[in-house]
């Protein structure tokens, strides 16, 4: 029989100290100068085997795994009634806490347990990722935020000039003025909202690779993953630019009716239908953005064009949107603080060091001249550099724990670190 505990439950062993059906007085084992029946065979004709004999003994786990009798010349615990994993299990040792040891650990190769994942160590697997591998993590982070926040400075820094901001700053303006400045503003605020895209698609597309290797325990260079994600960066700038469209879509959607009513004249009842509009566009918008924030790991992991990967992330997502929603809801206000705690204190000195101070920053009126610039992106590196491995790091662990619920991808990952059952050496939750 199976004597690994926990796995399964004792074999039809001798209980009373009787075979069925022998005859005879039984005699304790361990009485003095009693016969030395653990010698004897325990199925042999005539022989009544009393006591813990041979069969017990070599058969049945050691006394420290179940009950053992609790006092000299007591028989071992009957059998339960229906063996294995139904058996209940109170009558060796009270309980998955007593005899039987516990469940099995999960294995744990790399930054995760190799299990359904709880909030906590979705979001300890982020951070431990980024701690563990913090070269290339920080590395990937460090170089996709100077570049993108270098061409953001030159951008902000040459094209929108002060006579944009002056005009939408004075109260005197007229509509068209206001109008071309809005206009630039808008034109101006998109191609750098373009520019923080791509240099998000890429530390996201790294930063992938990066997690999908932490959780098997293996190490990967800044060019391994850049030469695994590279065929698919395209597809994801593609996914991340429909999703955009998607919102903005469903806002004009919502919002167009009540700017005709406005402009039809409807006065407070137009701007009463675009707000109400906007809400519940935006409530759309939220739902469905939760429904495909899993379809960035799914095209980076399983290799999918952007309509799969959609419908992946619609099917793992399926009866889990509110917890997917709270996790990622959590580790955007995790993200978010960390970087305002980092990019707020470099705009006040900023502000200071430029010409207006900070109070022309605090009232709106500041110049936006290169040191402001210059000193403002250096927060937004460092603050970029530390919130990209927590937003991604999240999102695909979030990924792997839903696969792991519903399609047992905790086996394949298993399988694919080298690890040997359900708590090899060293897979215990903590063991790294």
């Amino acid at each position: 029989m199976n004597d690994t505990p926990g796995w399964a439950s004792p074999g039809s062993s001798p209980t009373d100290g009787r075979e069925p059906g022998a005859s005879g007085p039984a005699e304790p084992a361990d009485r003095p100068g009693g016969p030395d029946r653990s010698a004897q065979p325990a199925d042999r004709p005539g022989t009544e085997p009393t006591g813990p004999g041979t069969k017990w003994s070599t058969e049945q786990p050691p006394p420290g795994q179940w009950s053992a009798p609790s006092g000299p010349g007591q028989a071992p615990p009957p059998p339960p009634p229906n063996p294995g994993w139904g058996t209940p299990p109170g009558g060796y040792g009270g309980g998955w806490g007593g005899g039987w040891g516990g469940p099995p650990p999960a294995a744990k190769p790399g930054v995760i347990p190799l299990r359904p994942l709880g909030v906590g160590e979705i979001l300890d697997g982020a951070v431990s990722t980024m701690r563990t591998y913090w070269r290339t993590v920080l590395g990937i982070s460090l170089t996709v935020a100077v570049l993108t926040e270098i061409v953001v400075v030159l951008l902000q820094g040459l094209v929108l000039d002060d006579a944009t901001s002056e005009a939408l700053n004075d109260p005197d303006a007229t509509l068209s003025e206001l109008g071309d400045a809005m206009a630039d503003t808008t034109i101006n605020s998109g191609v750098v909202l373009l520019v923080s895209l791509i240099g998000t698609v890429l530390a996201t597309a790294l930063l992938t690779t990066v997690t999908s290797r932490a959780v098997l325990g293996r190490k990967v260079t800044i060019g391994e993953a850049w030469r695994d994600a590279r065929p698919q960066v395209a597809r994801l700038f593609g996914l991340i630019l429909l999703l955009l469209l998607i919102v903005a879509g469903l806002v004009t959607v919502g919002m167009a009716p009540g700017l005709i009513v406005a402009v039809a004249g409807g006065g407070g009842a137009g701007v009463a239908l675009t707000v109400l509009g906007l809400l519940a566009s935006a409530v759309v918008a939220v739902w469905l953005m939760v429904r495909f924030s899993l379809a960035s790991p799914a095209l980076m992991l399983e290799k999918q064009g952007i309509k799969k990967a959609m419908g992946r992330s619609t099917k793992l997502v399926r009866g889990s949107w509110w917890r997917v929603f709270g996790i990622q809801l959590l580790a955007a206000v995790i993200a978010n603080v960390v970087a305002s705690i980092i990019v707020i204190p470099f705009a006040f000195l900023a502000a200071a060091l430029s010409g207006d101070g900070v109070g022309g920053f605090l009232e709106g009126t500041g110049d936006l001249g290169w040191t402001f610039l210059i000193v403002s992106g250096i927060g937004s590196v460092i603050g970029s550099m530390i919130t990209f491995p927590i937003t991604a790091g999240v999102t695909v662990l979030l990924y792997i724990d839903q696969r792991i619920r519903r399609e047992a991808l905790d086996l394949e990952l298993a399988r694919a670190a080298g690890v040997q059952g359900p708590a090899a050496p060293g897979s215990a939750p903590g063991s790294r």
